[in-house]
């Protein structure tokens, strides 16, 4: 009845966040000065170098909403919302859903791999390092570690693109060949994508990795050097079972705690890895109405970032909550 009367007040808690944090969303992304009107006038004369007339601004804000007063615009596009329309997008001038239905679909299965990849990799080796410290194999698992975190992902991102062009004459951008990349999906483009998956997985789970390694193996330490583990094995409970059982369970409490901060993560994947990489996820979709002042696309993908990650710290705290009964529902 406490687990469940928890999980409760923390959902509508997360209710209540949502609705304060739509109107923190949209009052951030009005803060630059202008609009999508101003940069669209500011485009049309650079292009063409002429003078745009008063009546054709006017008309222009009119057709998209740009002179309602600011809440009602928050309300036209927070109604929008909850209808599950995301509006449409002013710079490319279609529907808010088609343009994420586009993208969506090849940044979760980026990320999902990514996030897959990393946890099965990073925990095992946390693992191994904490019950091997001060070894060889301990020493260079923490230089890589070291590595990982420091190099910035972009950074690594350009230096793989270079290092396979070079010397092995292969593309370590995009996620498909060039005449895969506007075809229907067939069981070769599939094949296609998977070949190019993993440039992109290395690049950006490699300071995940790096970072969860490092947790894994300080708590997994922490837990081993106190006393109920000597008592464990005093009565005579194998190395692996005593491992696994009790400081493993507790030593996981921190990675369970941030699990749910991927979710965002995987909606928009990782963004400037991906204009590096020019992969077609949400990052730079993200990015690019952001510098076109498209509100309503930067808006609505900030506001399911934010969403997501309000579910997220709530699946997190469900789930310490369920592996650590010291945990408590007050």
């Amino acid at each position: 009845m406490s687990m469940l009367y928890y999980v409760i007040r923390r959902f509508l808690y997360m209710i209540l966040l949502v609705v304060v944090l739509s109107v923190v969303v949209f009052a951030i992304i009005q803060l630059p000065p202008g609009d999508y009107a101003t940069y669209y006038i500011n485009q049309l004369k650079l292009r063409g170098g002429g003078q745009i007339d008063e009546d054709q601004i006017a008309n222009f804000r009119r057709q998209y909403g740009l002179d309602l007063p600011m809440y009602a615009q928050y309300l036209r596009w927070v109604g929008g919302l909850a209808r599950g329309y995301l509006g449409r997008s002013f710079y490319w001038n279609q529907p808010i859903n088609d343009l994420l239905a586009q993208r969506l679909p090849l940044t979760v299965i980026v990320s999902l791999c990514t996030l897959v990849i990393t946890y099965a990799i990073a925990v095992p080796i946390g693992i191994f390092s904490a019950t091997h410290q001060y070894s060889v194999s301990d020493y260079a698992l923490t230089v890589i570690g070291f590595v990982g975190i420091s190099v910035p992902n972009f950074l690594f991102a350009l230096i793989m693109m270079y290092v396979f062009y070079e010397y092995f004459g292969v593309s370590a951008s995009g996620l498909f060949s060039a005449e895969y990349a506007s075809a229907a999906w067939s069981w070769d483009r599939v094949k296609d994508l998977i070949a190019h998956l993993w440039a992109p997985i290395i690049v950006v789970g490699t300071a995940g990795t790096a970072g969860i390694i490092r947790v894994m193996r300080a708590t997994l330490l922490d837990e081993l050097s106190k006393p109920y583990v000597e008592t464990a094995r005093a009565k005579g409970v194998s190395e692996l079972q005593l491992l696994l059982k009790y400081p493993v369970r507790v030593a996981i409490n921190p990675i369970l705690s941030t699990i749910g901060w991927t979710l965002p993560g995987i909606f928009s994947g990782a963004v400037i890895v991906s204009v590096v990489m020019m992969l077609p996820t949400v990052g730079p979709l993200l990015l690019n109405a952001l510098q076109a002042q498209d509100f309503y696309v930067a808006g609505s993908i900030v506001m399911i970032l934010t969403v997501l990650t309000l579910i997220g710290t709530f699946i997190s705290d469900i789930l310490l909550a369920w592996a650590d009964p010291r945990v408590r529902f007050d």
